[in-house]
């Protein structure tokens, strides 16, 4: 019974015998022999891994200094060649997520990387894909997780945003003394080739002054 191994649908053993690696590809899943005296047997996981990339220091291109958060998925794919070429994956894999994110995100500008983080993930997931395909690992999605900002930035986007919001509502008040206007200008027209509409106008005015005070009152003069 010593020479029998069992891996789950999910694992996948490779047999070193005498150090080097058996011929063919990685056993199971299922039932499968080797020689305990000459053979040592290393299990590995096949299924969908989360690696997180603690908070680290970029430079954009409009020189803002953030902190990011990196989230990575990936599954081994070639279990053989993971053993033999990467000693310590979590290492490995965190130097490597971040020098890659901060070769690219040093081409971008602050606001893009804000507004943009599925193309910028899906652009650093290419990026990563292509360095650990000789390691045996296949990345299935990066993902920007947050991203902090220092103060002053925090100050400088709420004046931005507070200005911007200023001069929104002089455009829109611009915009209605303008429509005002042109009515205005229309119903004089109309009313100047028409002194009884001009006189009825004024008395209607009058009208409207003292139902809103009962307590004032006007004495009309010739219009």
């Amino acid at each position: 019974w010593f020479c029998v191994k069992v891996v789950r649908e999910y694992e996948r053993a490779v047999i070193f015998r005498l150090g080097r690696i058996l011929s063919g590809r990685a056993r199971g899943p299922g039932l499968f022999f080797y020689l305990p005296c000459l053979d040592k047997c290393h299990k590995v996981d096949f299924r969908l891994k989360t690696f997180e990339v603690p908070f680290h220091q970029i430079v954009t291109k409009d020189l803002v200094t953030l902190d990011i958060d990196v989230i990575c998925y990936y599954r081994l794919e070639n279990a053989c060649q993971f053993l033999t070429s990467v000693s310590n994956i979590s290492s490995a894999f965190q130097l490597l997520v971040q020098t890659t994110t901060k070769r690219l995100l040093a081409h971008r500008a602050f606001l893009d990387i804000l507004l943009e983080r599925k193309s910028i993930g899906e652009e650093v997931k290419v990026a990563l894909d292509a360095a650990t395909c000789h390691w045996g690992i296949k990345v299935e999605r990066t993902e920007i997780k947050d991203v902090k900002l220092p103060e002053e930035v925090k100050q400088s986007i709420a004046v931005e945003a507070e200005a911007q919001r200023h001069a929104k509502v002089k455009v829109i008040a611009a915009e209605g003394e303008k429509t005002v206007s042109e009515y205005i200008k229309l119903a004089a027209e109309k009313l100047s080739g028409s002194p009884t509409a001009i006189q009825l106008r004024y008395l209607h005015t009058l009208q409207c002054m003292t139902s809103e005070k009962p307590s004032t009152f006007v004495l009309p003069l010739p219009f």
